[in-house]
């Protein structure tokens, strides 16, 4: 069990100040532990590839429209093509938390889809929906339109906003997704007890910057 959790952990460092011996870190602990990426800032992306590049198994994930979601569609699509074309094969998009909100379920599925359409068979997209700042009804609203945008994941949280994952909303987001799509918890996940019970509400993938406290089965 320890092992399936070790190998669902997207290894995590996004803060503005990580340097380039962090990054370092970060990369040759998920080689390992055997992690299932790295998780890093899209000017990390080129480096994190070519630290990987003979541990396939290991991918190199990014993000997109972080941590706000704000950017528009058309820059998020051309963000998301520049990380694949730097290495980065896997994608973790923040929606338009505000289209959502508003009730523009249009422009939230169209701005999901731009990127999914820019990984189309060179990366997976997981969709950020940040649950702490939606309501219920709003977070089902979020991933029905993910699916219907054909995104691989949906996630819950960016890490930056006022909370992070919790059972709850796994619980939700994977009733509402079903079971063929991945839903990722992020945000405060320290320790293997909170990976366990994310994994046991319907998480398949954990995010996060403790990663090696939770294999060890230690405290972060």
């Amino acid at each position: 069990m320890t092992q399936n959790i070790v190998s669902m952990i997207d290894h995590t460092l996004l803060k503005a100040d990580a340097t380039k011996e962090q990054i370092v870190k970060l990369v040759e602990e998920a080689k390992e532990y055997s992690f299932a990426s790295v998780c890093i800032n899209p000017t990390w992306v080129k480096t994190a590839a070519e630290l990987l590049a003979n541990t396939p198994e290991v991918k190199v994930c990014t993000v997109i429209g972080f941590p706000l979601g704000a950017a528009t569609s058309e820059t998020k699509a051309f963000e998301t093509n520049n990380a694949i074309e730097n290495g980065a094969t896997e994608v973790d998009m923040v929606i338009n938390i505000a289209a959502l909100k508003d009730r523009q379920d249009d422009l939230v599925e169209k701005d999901i889809r731009a990127v999914v359409e820019a990984t189309e068979g060179k990366a997976i997209t997981k969709v950020i929906i940040e649950t702490c700042l939606l309501t219920n009804e709003e977070k089902i609203r979020a991933c029905e339109l993910s699916v219907k945008a054909g995104a691989d994941f949906v996630k819950t949280s960016t890490g930056f906003s006022t909370g992070g994952a919790t059972v709850e909303d796994i619980r939700l987001m994977r009733k509402t997704v079903g079971p063929n799509i991945g839903v990722k918890a992020s945000g405060g996940v320290r320790c293997r007890e909170d990976a366990l019970a994310m994994v046991e509400a319907g998480a398949s993938r954990i995010g996060a910057s403790s990663g090696v406290a939770i294999s060890k089965g230690e405290l972060s």
